[in-house]
């Protein structure tokens, strides 16, 4: 059974399905990668990143973190199982805003060059990568509506800029389907594109919904899934309607993943995701 903020998605070949990995055959035909970018709204890129890179970043986020109690004490932090008690909010925002956010070791996850260098080859182009970027974690325990990411696409938090921004939501770990990776609305960008044209969407920054399934029966399509693995990405258009799994792993085990955006920068950008991310950055 899977969940998001506590709905359950029907199971139904019509209502749920799998993501498809970008073919090896494509992985560098820019143009083929380019006509499944605008059919489908996404690219899955599996095993595009060495796995240590990522494994290493999370052993270096959960550390940093673990004077909190976010982690179980006597753990190693790369396996980041939640510590169960309370924890210090004051101490944990400090360290992650203050210290992980801008810290060379994000910068350089962020900017490696198997991320910059490939968006530089797929836009064929000079890229910007926006200053602002995400890091999530989700601990089993957490239930309801507001824990995992509702529904939305990312342009109504990106409306100062381009609307061809890109972004790249890299698993930081393993993420299994129990532990409440990213899914996709099969189709969506094509009727969010429509209704953007006609100016039918032009409304404040916000989520569309926590109901999952409800939204899937309404637009008559499917929830895309699959079990992400360490060294996976997934990039997809500002168009497309995504949202995430309920962690429901039973070995205390956190998810752990960053979104970060990537665009032409000769194109408009969005001033406001040029400083670091906070939680009180009003975004």
């Amino acid at each position: 059974m899977f969940t998001s903020n506590g709905y359950v998605l029907a199971e139904t070949p019509e209502r749920l399905a799998r993501l498809q990995p970008v073919p090896k055959a494509e992985r560098t035909d820019r143009d083929a990668l380019w006509d499944r970018l605008r059919r489908d709204g996404y690219l899955y890129l599996s095993g595009h990143l060495d796995p240590a890179l990522v494994v290493e970043f999370r052993r270096y986020y959960f550390a940093a973190l673990a004077h909190t109690g976010l982690v179980q004490p006597g753990s190693d932090p790369v396996d980041g199982i939640a510590g169960g008690g309370p924890l210090d909010r004051g101490a944990y925002r400090e360290t992650l805003f203050d210290s992980i956010v801008p810290s060379a070791e994000y910068e350089a996850l962020c900017g490696n060059p198997l991320i910059a260098e490939w968006f530089a080859w797929f836009f064929n182009d000079d890229v910007h990568l926006h200053r602002r970027k995400i890091i999530r974690h989700i601990a089993p325990d957490e239930r309801g509506i507001g824990t995992a990411t509702q529904a939305h696409y990312d342009l109504v938090y990106l409306r100062e800029g381009s609307d061809r921004v890109l972004s790249m939501w890299i698993p930081l770990g393993d993420i299994p389907l129990g532990l409440g990776g990213l899914v996709y609305l099969e189709g969506s960008h094509r009727w969010v594109l429509a209704e953007e044209r006609e100016g039918r969407l032009g409304r404040p920054a916000a989520s569309i919904t926590a109901d999952l399934p409800g939204l899937a029966e309404r637009h008559d399509t499917r929830w895309l899934i699959t079990d992400y693995t360490a060294g996976d990405v997934m990039v997809h258009s500002a168009h497309i309607v995504h949202a995430s799994l309920d962690n429901t792993d039973t070995g205390g085990r956190m998810r752990l993943s960053t979104d970060i955006r990537y665009q032409r920068a000769g194109e408009p950008i969005d001033w406001r995701w040029q400083e670091h991310w906070h939680d009180d950055d009003g975004l």
